[in-house]
């Protein structure tokens, strides 16, 4: 067995039946055609940075370490930027944000790879992948030949798509391309960005200022996995109709709320009714809720995934009980 403990942020201890790490699709392919690992299923991670772990996997867990940047096109307005699934996510915005690449700013700090962006259609303050994602490479696992998704295929809807409905388990993401502006179009209005921004005195933020005061929020508020064992957002922020958007209103005075693109539903942040509820700090051995962020489940150390897991039932109880809210599991479970 093969310990999982440095592969998962939640820093839970748990074991595969088999490891292996791959830096190219060709690696992988080369692995199922030798016929070794028939026999297991096989799971693929990429930051371990959305999944919990509650149990040991029997399993042949791939670790997708695929590198690479590159510049697809550019023309004078637009750079196409394509990245390894195996990137850190937030070395790849950084790339972009040094060169004064306008789109994934807003999405600094988050934790995981290129590969695992577009599974969850990653997103803050204001801005998802979809929004500058132009397309992906991605090997259909029972014919083992790439193909290629672009938006509409990929099905995207709140940290959804296809790869985590109706394609899951189908597909191994080899790389993903975004389409940039070369002429800057920052979002600021989103959160606490335009505080942070005010504070330091910037009226016309650039890229970077913008990318900077991103960072300083999400340092500020969110555990470094590094230090405290965490997955980041645990749960979505609920997305009600109209209807029962104006009932916790009323009976909510306050309540901060967003409206949802193109539709007549409201969405509410998460954290806030976990926070009203009681939980934020709360600790159960080494099983908690972050003592600054509401949103985010931590482990202090020991925790094991079930402990985890049923904390989090019992705040989703919590807050279908008080609000009539159903939170949902951003985190995937295994």
């Amino acid at each position: 067995m093969f310990s999982l403990r440095k592969y998962n942020t939640f820093g839970i201890e748990a074991a595969a039946s088999q490891f292996v790490e791959i830096s190219s699709v060709e690696e992988y392919v080369s692995l199922r055609q030798k016929g070794d690992y028939s026999n297991l299923p096989h799971l693929f991670l990429g930051g371990g940075s959305n999944v919990l772990l509650t149990k040991n996997q029997e399993a042949l867990v791939v670790k997708i370490s695929i590198p690479g940047i590159s510049i697809v096109q550019e023309d004078a307005d637009f750079v196409w930027v394509k990245g390894g699934a195996g990137v850190v996510w937030d070395e790849f915005v950084q790339f972009t944000v040094d060169r004064a690449w306008s789109g994934l700013e807003n999405l600094s700090l988050i934790p995981g790879t290129v590969g695992a962006a577009p599974m969850q259609n990653i997103g803050a303050y204001g801005v998802e992948i979809k929004d500058t994602f132009e397309s992906l490479e991605a090997l259909n696992l029972k014919t083992l030949e790439m193909e290629v998704f672009d938006a509409k295929a990929c099905a995207f809807g709140y940290r959804e798509s296809f790869f985590k409905r109706a394609g899951k388990g189908q597909y191994l993401i080899s790389s993903v391309t975004f389409k940039l502006a070369k002429k800057p179009s920052v979002k600021t209005s989103y959160g606490a960005i335009q505080e942070v921004l005010a504070a330091k005195g910037i009226s016309q933020p650039s890229i970077r200022e913008v990318a900077d005061a991103v960072i300083e929020i999400r340092q500020s508020k969110l555990p470094d996995p590094k230090e405290i064992g965490n997955s980041g957002s645990f749960f979505k922020n609920p997305t009600v109709s109209a209807s029962e958007a104006a009932r916790l209103i009323s009976e909510n005075p306050g309540i901060p709320h967003y409206p949802v693109e193109g539709s007549s539903d409201v969405k509410f942040p998460a954290g806030w009714f976990i926070e009203k509820a009681g939980w934020k700090g709360f600790r159960r051995g080494d099983a908690g809720v972050h003592a600054k962020q509401a949103l985010v489940l931590v482990n202090y150390g020991e925790a094991k995934g079930e402990e985890i897991l049923a904390l989090s039932e019992e705040i989703k109880k919590s807050i279908l009980d008080t609000f009539g809210v159903v939170l949902e599991t951003e985190v995937n479970i295994l």
